[in-house]
């Protein structure tokens, strides 16, 4: 029986799986915005909100949270520096999974995860011309 078992194998082992989903979470914040299949975003997104909410919190203890986890002290400033005041009014649903279809190779269904504003921070200046 499955009773209280959270979270998928991903098709390795403890520690691989944990090296992995650190390494996509802080690739996520540092480039708020990743490919992969459709299960690792899955899995990526409930630790990145985790991550994000430590971010929002902003205590001493928050910023050690997250650098237990996160791989890098850049992107752990970013988190508590940027990130935090981006999403300081949302209430949770940090990231946005958008399915791109098949790989080629072997079919896993592909997604695209990023951080929920990253079109807003990249978007480039409309020209108005009415003249």
């Amino acid at each position: 029986m499955k009773h209280k078992v959270v979270g998928r194998k991903l098709g390795r082992n403890a520690s691989h799986r944990k090296a992995m989903l650190r390494n996509m979470v802080t690739s996520l914040l540092e480039h708020e915005r990743i490919v992969t299949t459709v299960p690792k975003a899955k899995e990526t997104r409930r630790i990145a909100e985790k991550m994000i909410t430590l971010g929002k919190r902003g205590d001493l203890h928050a910023r050690r949270q997250a650098m237990t986890y996160i791989r890098s002290k850049a992107v752990v400033a970013k988190l508590f520096d940027d990130l935090s005041e981006q999403y300081a009014d949302r209430q949770g649903g940090y990231t946005r999974i958008i399915r791109t279809g098949t790989r080629s190779g072997d079919a896993a269904p592909m997604a695209i995860i990023e951080l929920v504003g990253y079109e807003e921070a990249y978007e480039e200046p409309e020209i108005d011309e009415e003249e």
